[in-house]
């Protein structure tokens, strides 16, 4: 099915709406992968069947004004901010929102924003603009941006699309520096006008490598007169770069060469072309970005008739939504000489983001799986220690313990992520049986907590999984972690250690198809997701854990059973979906969403999560994200004054005709009296 083909087929709006994303969105993103069976067949207990309702609800504190929820309409975009010091908002005055004492970014909490809006809000105070959009030229042979001009060469060479994980680097000065940026995937519906011939197939290849010179990631420098002051980006930047669907990578660890990644194309087994589905990263103690391939298995036409495969796409797929495989072999795992393909996707890659010439690599010791992304802390023997989530509906939490340690060579330090252990974990509640009850009423230790264990999948560099192979265990990362028994999770998404306590935050979205709920918990499974809190019991690279539920989602006032660490739920902004997660200097939390719309009928945004003293889970919201658009990155630069964002999809429900989302451009004009379209973008927050 071409990608024209793919886009005008009907789409079943109505299982979606059960979710948490449009159904467009889940097409492109992740190929409809909650509409598909279940990829976990195993037996393994569930996260809710061991917390056993580690989910218990807290007696409702009551609804109070929470129930007249402020919405944000009109205003300036940019500048016009939708509740100020003492306004009225969530949970009635302003005075409930004060700013926690520990925090060095004052802000009084936006009120939610109603999805149709299209707007991006910050708080009173504070302005906000794009440092880079889709489509903006990174070097100055690239063309000037125009819609209706898109080539394959010229995306190449320009910022590209649907931006996912952000960091901004500045240098020693602070007056320049680099923003790196994933670009995850691409929607055919709004990027182009519709294409007047559907069998043109040189048309239809023409928008395919298009779209894989559009994903990937960007790295771009940056520029500013003072520390605080905005960024510009730097057209012909030194570090300027461009990494797409055709960059060599350089496969590395024990399952690099092993028959299970070689091809016709590589018959070697150790270079891959190109990265898909960068979704989360992270960046490293030595300055590399960690990059998350996470939805890459709907690039791929397969055959799903082997355990292995159906673990990863559950499916049989003819065809894909890029059409890709019609024109370029690589993307047919039908083709014997290309089965294996798909199994070089699905790793954490590493970049230098300082060394343009450097050639990226895959990690394989660090499994194969939907990464989310990766995040690392050093341990307190000196190895550094990787979060990974598999982001995807009962699959597993990951982390991976380098064998060498951190030294005061970068060159070296380049090779940590190459060798050592991975591990995955499996919770235990530890409330009797008879006071976790499903009823709402929390056990007689208060907490929704728990403990538990870091499972072995590989030491010293070897296979422990009976069974298995090293390189099975790192190829098939999934089925090994079937195999010894790990905690089935509700999406994992980004898992972060924090960089004050060491104690780990991990974001899981939701899971709208769990079920064993009772009367007191009406809910048809999880949809509007929460975050755990998590402290290494051994030391950051030991195998226990200690675990307790930080935040259960939700608009308390319509979802009695939402839980926010203790604090009282008529005071907090309403949350639903946690995506990725990020600190500021103060230690606080920050949170990000993606998929409000759907489950709260509120725009995504960004939120700040005090963790400590009386305003533990005093969830605050900063800002809210365009219409149908996702919050990504985050960034907080507290002590500057600046927050950055990522905004993808915006507009995405929408059409090249008729799009639902002007940002961030809103009323200018483009070049060639082109259309108005939706361009992701990065954008950053300051104060006024």
């Amino acid at each position: 099915m071409s990608i024209v083909e793919g886009f005008r087929r009907s789409l079943p709006l109505a299982d979606h709406a059960r979710g948490k994303r449009l159904a467009v969105t889940c097409q492109y993103k992740c190929a409809n992968a909650c509409m598909s069976p279940e990829c976990n067949s195993s037996q393994n207990e569930t996260f809710q069947e061991v917390a056993s309702a580690a989910l218990s609800r807290r007696a409702l504190l009551g609804l109070g004004a929470a129930g007249a929820v402020a919405i944000a309409v009109g205003g300036l975009r940019g500048q016009t901010p939708l509740s100020g010091p003492g306004s009225a908002g969530v949970g009635g005055a302003g005075a409930a929102f004060a700013r926690p004492v520990n925090g060095s970014l004052p802000f009084d909490p936006i009120a939610p924003v109603n999805r149709f809006v299209d707007d991006f809000v910050v708080p009173s105070g504070y302005t906000w603009q794009p440092i880079i959009r889709w489509g903006d030229p990174l070097f100055s042979n690239a063309p000037v941006f125009d819609v209706n001009a898109q080539t394959p060469a010229a995306q190449a060479l320009q910022f590209g699309y649907n931006s996912d994980y952000l960091d901004i680097l500045p240098d020693p000065s602070g007056k320049t520096g680099v923003l790196v940026n994933n670009h995850e995937y691409c929607n055919p519906g709004i990027m182009f006008p519709p294409q007047a011939d559907p069998a043109d197939a040189a048309e239809r290849q023409r928008r395919g490598d298009i779209f894989k010179a559009a994903q990937g990631l960007s790295i771009v420098e940056i520029t500013r007169r003072r520390t605080g002051q905005p960024w510009s980006y730097v057209v012909d930047g030194t570090r300027n770069r461009r990494i797409t669907v055709e960059t060599v990578f350089e496969l590395t660890g024990p399952a690099a060469g092993s028959d299970l990644v070689k091809t016709a194309a590589d018959p070697e087994g150790r270079w891959v072309h190109g990265t898909l589905g960068n979704c989360a990263g992270g960046t490293t103690p030595w300055g590399t970005i960690l990059s998350g391939e996470e939805n890459f298995n709907g690039y791929f036409a397969w055959a799903a008739d082997t355990p292995e495969q159906k673990r990863y796409q559950s499916s049989a797929s003819r065809s894909t939504e890029t059409g890709w495989d019609t024109y370029d072999p690589r993307f047919n795992a039908h083709d014997p000489a290309y089965v294996n393909e798909p199994n070089r996707f699905g790793y954490i890659v590493e970049i230098d983001p300082q060394d343009p010439n450097s050639m990226p690599r895959k990690h394989t010791a660090m499994g194969r799986f939907k990464h989310e992304g990766a995040n690392v802390i050093v341990a307190e023997d000196g190895r550094v220690v990787a979060y990974m989530g598999d982001d995807e509906r009962n699959d597993y939490l990951y982390k991976f313990v380098s064998k060498n340690k951190i030294s005061g060579s970068r060159k070296k330090n380049l090779d940590l992520l190459s060798e050592g252990d991975l591990y995955v974990a499996k919770f235990a509640g530890n409330s009797p049986a008879g006071e976790i009850t499903g009823t709402g009423v929390l056990p007689s230790d208060g907490l929704f907590d728990g403990s538990g264990t870091w499972i072995p999948l590989t030491q010293n560099g070897q296979s422990v999984v009976p069974g298995f192979t090293t390189e099975q265990v790192l190829v098939y990362t999934r089925l090994a972690a079937d195999a010894v028994g790990a905690t089935k999770m509700d999406r994992p998404e980004d898992v972060e250690p924090s960089p004050k306590t060491g104690k780990v935050y991990l974001a899981l979205t939701n899971n709208s198809a769990r079920s064993a709920l009772d009367e007191a918990n009406p809910v048809t499974g999880n949809r509007y997701g929460h975050v755990i809190e998590m402290t290494e019991t051994a030391g950051q690279a030991g195998t226990t854990f200690g675990w307790s539920i930080l935040l259960l989602c939700g608009d308390p006032a319509v979802f009695a059973n939402s839980y926010f660490a203790g604090f009282p739920r008529e005071l907090v902004s309403p949350i639903s979906c946690p995506d990725n997660v990020a600190f500021d200097s103060a230690g606080n939390l920050w949170v990000s969403t993606d998929g409000a719309p759907s489950t709260i009928g509120y725009n995504d945004g960004l939120f700040l999560v005090p963790l400590e003293g009386a305003e533990r889970g005093h969830v605050q919201q900063f800002l809210a994200v365009p219409r149908e658009a996702e919050t990504c990155g985050p960034v907080i630069h507290d002590r500057e004054g600046m927050v950055f964002v990522a905004v993808q999809h915006p507009g995405e429900g929408g059409s090249f005709a008729a799009p639902t989302s002007l940002f961030p451009d809103y009323g200018r004009s483009q070049p060639g009296d082109a259309p108005r379209t939706p361009r992701p973008s990065v954008v950053q927050v300051y104060r006024a």
